[in-house]
């Protein structure tokens, strides 16, 4: 195994870690290795070199812990991750549907000053494509509690898309159908009582999203401020 496959799977174990600490979860060696796809008895090992170069705490059979050191390095990685998603969404015109394996290999790029143009390039999101925070550059998270359902929405707001609550491959195909795209500006206009459904002005164009589509939909409502100026 060449060194930078070794880098590769280590940085992959420091971030299933993170993964599971971000949704408050015990990251146990079953846990990793679910999340991983890997034998439990492949996990102990990779979280003993990790433990040796104090990158986490790893205490046998009690679980993993991510150190200062091993928390940043897997901060970057998660920053660069959800950066290239982005840029593939936003500026090569992938699906949501087909960014995430590239994304995988694409974040283990090592260059500070490449993700940090990137990122500069974006206009500093602070969202992915998926409606997940983005690690700014001191690797601080996004407050995610600022995205709304777009149900949740009331008449006559305005809002963009940021994200989604569903991100099987059939539903974000749904999506690049429909033309509803990261950052798409769409204003509430009616709400229909007997299903549910959205009638939303896109642009000049009005159409109707169905109460299921509308569920799934993470939004950034406008200020009173941004619509005065729309």
């Amino acid at each position: 195994m060449s060194s930078s496959t070794t880098s590769s799977n280590r940085q992959d174990y420091l971030k299933a870690i993170l993964s599971l600490e971000l949704r408050g979860l015990k990251a146990s060696t079953s846990a990793i290795s679910e999340k991983l796809s890997t034998q439990p008895a492949s996990v102990t090992g990779m979280l003993r070199v990790l433990s040796g170069n104090d990158l986490i705490e790893y205490i046998p059979y009690q679980g993993a812990k991510l150190t200062l050191e091993g928390r940043d390095e897997a901060i970057f990685l998660l920053r660069k991750h959800r950066l290239w998603e982005t840029f593939m969404v936003e500026k090569l015109g992938f699906g949501w549907d087909e960014v995430h394996d590239v994304a995988e290999q694409l974040e283990h790029v090592d260059s500070q000053k490449l993700i940090s143009k990137l990122d500069a390039f974006l206009g500093f999101p602070r969202f992915d494509p998926h409606g997940d925070p983005i690690p700014d550059s001191q690797g601080v998270l996004a407050d995610r509690s600022t995205l709304v359902g777009v149900n949740e929405i009331a008449l006559g707001k305005t809002a963009s898309i940021r994200g989604v609550l569903s991100s099987s491959d059939s539903f974000l195909k749904h999506l690049d159908d429909l033309g509803i795209k990261l950052g798409l500006q769409f204003t509430v206009v009616k709400v229909f009582e007997y299903d549910g459904s959205y009638q939303v002005k896109v642009g000049m164009s009005e159409e109707v999203w169905s109460k299921k589509l509308v569920e799934q939909l993470l939004a950034e409502v406008k200020s009173q401020v941004d619509n005065d100026n729309i």
